[in-house]
């Protein structure tokens, strides 16, 4: 990025964090830093994991205790071993945190409001627009895209996720035993490689790259419904090519099926063009190829 760029982001972080008024130790005249408010209002009136608080704020494991000690020393959260799972500590709110939140809850709202408040319709509805564009895109930028052991939990979870998805689009149903076979030990270097695409720690998305006798073959391209339109599906894709490219394969070959619309069009973007079938997937109705440029 340019010098431009770096002060147009940083002239950004600057009118937000003041605007929102998160600079002193009393956020929403709380009585509290931001901190600790927006933590408080996580575990929220449900409850929550430790682990799940850690993920959905990206706090270390070291802050995040202090801060909830912080609160159960005020006796806002009370924090205990989860009923069906003693690893697992779970938060909750007592009394006191409840009509905290509530409180906290209120004037969140008065603050959003207060942002608008002297803006015409015209410009709000531009705001409004461009905050969620600017939050969808922050989400992308979150976004990693790594290689991963097709054997774990969360590498199967997310192919499992991808059958399932199958088996409610097809007209036919799906039955992976009966299409072609990408399975984990398939997928282990130099046969193949799995890469997972996660979002706040969590796996959303998968693509598979399969080494056949002369050829390459995608297969496993699958993003949660959860985060669709960040661009997953085009990063899996690249990364798969990028890998491709790296062990010397030249040509790339995948097949999709006729109710998969968005599959198609993503490949036909990035430059596959249709060709004759190659295999015998009883679910393929398209099969495409793209020519890798030599290294």
């Amino acid at each position: 990025m340019n010098d431009d760029e770096l002060a147009q982001i940083r002239r950004f972080n600057r009118t937000v964090t003041q605007r929102i008024g998160v600079l002193g130790d009393n956020y929403l005249d709380s009585g509290r830093p931001l901190g600790e408010a927006r933590l408080l209002f996580e575990v929220g009136r449900e409850g929550a994991t430790v682990r799940d608080l850690r993920t959905r704020l990206g706090l270390d494991s070291g802050y995040l205790s202090r801060l909830l000690r912080r609160l159960e020393t005020q006796r806002l959260v009370t924090t205990t071993r989860d009923t069906t799972d003693a690893r697992v500590r779970r938060v909750r709110l007592t009394g006191s945190g409840r009509k905290v939140w509530d409180t906290l809850d209120q004037r969140s709202n008065e603050l959003a409001a207060s942002l608008v408040a002297r803006l015409g319709a015209s410009q709000r509805e531009r705001l409004l627009v461009a905050m969620g564009e600017v939050e969808r895109l922050l989400r992308a930028a979150s976004v990693s895209v790594e290689v991963a052991d097709p054997f774990t939990e969360e590498a199967q979870a997310c192919i499992q996720a991808y059958f399932d998805e199958l088996q409610s689009r097809f007209d036919e149903g799906f039955d992976p035993g009966l299409s072609v076979s990408a399975d984990p030990d398939e997928l282990v270097p130099p046969l193949g490689w799995l890469l997972l695409a996660r979002l706040d720690e969590r796996p959303v998305g998968c693509g598979a790259l399969k080494i056949e006798d002369g050829y390459g073959e995608i297969k496993r391209m699958w993003v949660s419904s959860s985060a669709r339109r960040l661009g997953i599906a085009q990063r899996l894709l690249e990364a798969l090519e990028k890998q491709a490219a790296a062990v010397g394969v030249e040509v790339l070959r995948l097949d999709t099926n006729r109710t998969l619309a968005e599959a198609r069009n993503l490949y036909i973007r990035h430059g596959y063009a249709e060709i004759p079938s190659y295999n015998a997937n009883p679910y393929a109705d398209f099969w495409f190829e793209k020519r890798l440029a030599k290294r």
